[in-house]
């Protein structure tokens, strides 16, 4: 895969979101793991070929784009980089660090706090996000919200993405090392065997 741009800052802004937080009502998860997409140049991106659903992500920085997966349940990413390159950034996983209450309802009295957000369909429910929420701003202080990190980075570890049948070697998946709600990685049984 190239490494044009907004490749170089797509993967520096993935690795900033670790530690930040999304805010959604009186949830609030600290991101723990995300993965990259970066759009036209990446075969496993939904911006790959441009279509209605992928349209969002071809829109300015810093929206929500939402989408049902599987007929299930809903993921959202994090649209980056200059209008038209259609980069965005999968929110994996996460610790509710407010609204414990509120995500456990969400997701169940027996889900143990650590798994509370780990997956990007559990985040995505303890936060109350749903399919209403794609094109949401996510600098707007009165809705969903991203509050990016200002302490000093956690250690990061970087690995191949998750459930993706293209482009399934690339180490654009990132992670706190050691974060106990990062989810299993799961190889797509679709993918070809990984290269040596």
């Amino acid at each position: 895969m190239t490494d044009e741009y907004p490749v170089g800052s797509l993967l520096e802004f993935a690795r900033s979101l670790l530690g930040s937080r999304i805010v959604s009502g009186d949830v609030a998860v600290r991101l723990t793991e995300v993965e990259a997409y970066a759009g036209p140049l990446d075969p496993a991106s939904h911006a790959y070929n441009r279509t209605p659903r992928s349209e969002i992500m071809f829109g300015p920085p810093m929206r929500l784009y939402v989408y049902f997966s599987y007929g299930i349940h809903w993921c959202a990413n994090i649209v980056w980089g200059e209008e038209g390159t259609a980069c965005a950034v999968l929110m994996r996983a996460g610790q509710v660090v407010s609204g414990l209450d509120e995500a456990r309802r969400r997701r169940g009295a027996a889900v143990p706090e650590k798994r509370l957000a780990s997956g990007p369909a559990n985040l995505t429910k303890a936060l109350g996000i749903g399919g209403t929420d794609n094109g949401a701003d996510l600098s707007d202080a009165e809705g969903i919200h991203l509050e990016l990190r200002t302490d000093p980075a956690p250690i990061i570890v970087a690995g191949p993405r998750v459930g993706v049948s293209k482009a399934a070697d690339v180490p654009w998946r990132f992670w706190i090392a050691g974060d106990r709600s990062v989810s299993a990685y799961k190889r797509s049984p679709r993918a070809p065997a990984p290269s040596d």
